[in-house]
């Protein structure tokens, strides 16, 4: 290409020189720029009053450039990205609870995987704006997680669902409402429909649910999580012959084993677990009494786990071990504390000192330590984990039970499992009602069950957002944020609190669980309505109203934790035999929730997603840890 460079060569003459070179050619000056089509349409849309009475071909190019400089400013604050106008609307009149610039905090709770966390939450100008621990609740007493904090940022979402979806097309509650109510009429007693849901703790949703299941008979619900605690119920069903809820006390514990159990991370319950923990962690000088020498040593805590966790780095005493040989561990532990565990070997690696100064250091503690087990490990751990505790004397102490939590304790991953089965026999499933939940991306691929959405013929998805599940349903329902509809939940140890909102639904066509299943059956309720006439029912009239006001102030119905219960331990549990632990050679792969996003449901939360991981320090990256 023959240009000289010592003469100046404009943008016309240099892109004829190009004519006849292969390859896409791009613009390298504003010159270039402002003469291609695409900018001429952006400069209309821009500015329409005025620059589309300009001759731009024929004007001089320095006045054009000059005259565009405003949307080549504009275009570089806004992203090239159009933004609807819309109006402001002042708020002409003062509320008679609010002063300007003094926040209200309300009370109320949060939902981790179905359990209650209960919060104070701070609104500024009718706008939540700051989330923390309740000191009211026994779930949180005052602090907060990670998690907890940002639900908040999920509420101001601004790619949460606005509108209803019908097959890609916006529809309406009404049409919704009609389509499902006149599907459910033509099955009569509810054959072929099926409720999905994740873990349910709620009172009132379980009320409705049972009471939908009464009108449709031949209805089933099922419920999936990713990260459930299916090994925890069943290794609770083993060993007590129904599912129970284990209460660990930790600021009476003096001697702790953990058996990959990240009690102070992710365990239901864990930010009362980590207060606790902390508390028999310090010793004071106004701790020592000559009546009980014990109170100079701070608890001792022995981990064996298969991947670094924050409780491991507060281990005393850490052993690295496999996730197949924990079981292997657990029974040769239980054998020499008493338990008919059978025989089993310590594991390869496992020093015999080590061992043995674990098992003499716990029988020094009876009646003052705690043997638990994290919820991936296989029931036989944790069947093991309650025979040893009982051989310890820590039952009715340090480790109590309770009846489940879970309105319906099933084995999740069954439940998932019989839905598909039931998709698979011809015309089984008509109706799917899935109320959360992301099921699409997060089932096991084996199990497909994206067929089973995309076969059934009527399918809706209520959610925050358009995910994968709601792109294979038919029907897609924007689901309201607990901060703006009413519910109820039960804590880690059963503990009822009255989810109240502080805010109006943001979009006005998003609805709660609650409202949708009342819907079905009669006209679209108030969330409120809902929560206030169940509970009208469950207390007397004279002292309603007082005990109803106190909760909500309080954020905790008062006693209403689940009693704690005696349960008998089936003789010889511990023996149970359980899959023969894999033979690995090499490498062993371990899957277990990110720490920050969990199963995928804060990979849009900035706040999770720009957390670094815990140890490791890793944000953006999906990093193997070796």
């Amino acid at each position: 290409m023959d240009i000289n460079p010592k003469r100046p060569v404009d943008a016309r003459t240099f892109r004829a020189k190009l004519e006849g070179q292969s390859g896409k050619q791009y613009w390298r000056s504003l010159e270039e720029l402002a003469d291609t089509p695409e900018f001429r349409e952006f400069l209309f849309d821009e500015i329409p009053q005025h620059t589309r009475s300009f001759d731009i071909l024929g004007m001089d190019r320095r006045r054009f450039l000059t005259l565009a400089g405003a949307s080549l400013a504009l275009a570089g604050l806004s992203g090239c990205r159009w933004l609807p106008a819309k109006k402001v609307v002042p708020a002409a009149e003062q509320s008679e609870d609010r002063t300007i610039s003094i926040p209200n905090i309300y009370a109320t709770s949060v939902l981790e995987h179905g359990l209650a966390t209960g919060v104070l939450v701070t609104s500024n100008e009718g706008r939540p704006t700051r989330i923390e621990g309740n000191p009211e609740h026994p779930a949180s007493l005052g602090s907060s997680s990670s998690t907890v904090q940002a639900t908040l940022l999920d509420l101001y979402d601004p790619e949460r669902s606005q509108n209803i979806a019908n097959e890609g097309t916006i529809g309406t509650w009404p049409v919704f409402l009609e389509t499902i109510r006149t599907a459910l009429a033509q099955t009569k007693d509810g054959t072929g429909f099926r409720i999905l849901t994740e873990t349910v703790t709620s009172p009132t949703l379980t009320h409705q649910i049972k009471a939908l299941l009464a009108v449709y008979p031949g209805a089933k619900w099922h419920q999936y999580e990713p990260c459930g605690r299916d090994n925890v119920v069943n290794g609770a069903k083993a060993a007590f012959g129904q599912p129970v809820n284990t209460l660990y006390d930790f600021s009476k514990a003096d001697r702790i084993l953990s058996l990959d159990a990240d009690f102070l991370l992710s365990m239901p319950g864990h930010i009362r677990y980590s207060r606790d923990f902390a508390v028999k962690r310090r010793v004071r000088s106004t701790d020592i009494s000559p009546e009980d020498p014990k109170k100079l040593e701070m608890n001792r805590l022995y981990m064996v786990e298969s991947c670094p966790t924050i409780t491991g780095t507060m281990a005393d005493h850490r052993l690295p071990l496999r996730a197949s040989q924990i079981e292997s561990f657990a029974r040769a532990a239980a054998g020499a504390l008493g338990v008919d565990a059978g025989s089993a070997e310590l594991p390869a690696g496992v020093p015999k000192v080590w061992f043995d100064a674990l098992i003499a250091d716990l029988k020094t503690a009876n009646g003052t330590s705690i043997v638990v087990a994290g919820d991936h490990q296989p029931p036989a751990v944790h069947v093991l984990c309650h025979a040893m505790n009982a051989a310890l004397g820590n039952i009715g102490k340090t480790v109590n039970y309770t009846a489940a939590v879970e309105s319906q304790p099933v084995d999740q991953m069954a439940s998932l499992r019989q839905l598909v089965d039931d998709h698979r026999t011809e015309g089984a499933v008509r109706i799917l009602l899935i109320l959360g939940g992301n099921p699409a991306y997060t089932a096991p691929v084996d199990l497909d069950f994206g067929s089973v959405i995309t076969h059934t013929p009527l399918t809706a998805h209520l959610s925050m957002h358009e995910d994968e599940t709601s792109a294979l349903c038919k029907w897609h329902l924007p689901a309201a944020h607990s901060l703006e509809s009413w519910s109820d939940a039960r804590a880690y140890d059963g503990t009822v609190s009255i989810v109240q909102p502080l805010i109006a639904p943001l979009y006005e066509g998003a609805h709660s669980d609650l409202e949708l299943l009342a819907a079905l059956t009669g006209p679209m309720p108030n969330s409120y309505d809902l929560v206030y006439s169940y509970w009208t029912a469950q207390k007397p009239a004279p002292d309603f109203e007082k005990w109803w006001q106190q909760s909500l102030h309080d954020g905790v119905v008062k006693n209403s934790a689940l009693p704690i219960g005696s349960f008998t331990l089936n003789p010889g549990a511990a023996r149970v035999a359980s899959p023969p632990a894999p033979t690995v050679q090499g490498l062993e792969l371990l899957l277990l929730p990110d720490p920050t996003v969990r199963d995928g449901r804060f990979n849009n939360n900035g706040w999770m997603q720009e957390l670094p991981k815990p140890l490791t320090k890793l944000t953006w990256d999906n990093a193997a840890l070796m």
